[in-house]
């Protein structure tokens, strides 16, 4: 399936999508992929407030702001990422976590890359509307999203064994 499909099939059914990605086998070029394409439509996301916040604020301008943002999705978020993922994996294996560095890298970048719907929603909500009722809602939209889609992942990433084998 494209990559678009496997991300509307996972909002459907997460754990299949997860198991798939995990059938693929090891491949550090896709985990690195899903990582930065999610760092990069997070980025784009935060145009609208960006430039919603140079306008009622010129003291920094438009450009200052972006350049900001994308240091900082594109440069740091990769890092704190992969320090993120290996907390993770680290606080599974107490719990019984058999999965790999790898899978617990695979859960987190690809939940961060299927919540990018609802990220750009976000970034609307908060570039049009602004502060209020509408941006808390969608904000906690995302934050369940993204935690939904993280917990199921990261479960089938620990849970995770190996292809399976026919007999």
């Amino acid at each position: 399936m494209s990559l678009t499909g496997d991300i509307a099939a996972t909002w459907r059914r997460p754990r299949r999508v997860m198991r798939k990605l995990l059938d693929m086998g090891q491949r550090e070029d896709r985990a690195l992929f899903f990582l930065m394409l999610a760092c990069g439509l997070i980025f784009v996301s935060q145009w609208p407030v960006l430039s919603r916040q140079a306008f009622l604020d010129p003291s920094v301008p438009l450009e200052a702001r972006i350049g900001g943002a994308l240091f900082a999705w594109i440069l740091w978020m990769p890092i704190f990422a992969y320090i993120l993922a290996a907390i993770s994996h680290l606080l599974a294996m107490p719990f019984g976590g058999k999965g790999s560095w790898y899978s617990a890298r695979l859960a987190l970048f690809w939940s961060m890359l299927c919540a990018t719907p609802a990220w750009l929603l976000y970034g609307l909500v908060s570039g049009f509307i602004g502060p209020g009722p509408a941006q808390t809602a969608t904000g906690a939209i995302l934050a369940v999203v993204f935690l939904g889609f993280w917990t199921i992942a990261l479960r089938e990433a620990e849970t995770y064994t190996g292809v399976e084998q026919p007999q």
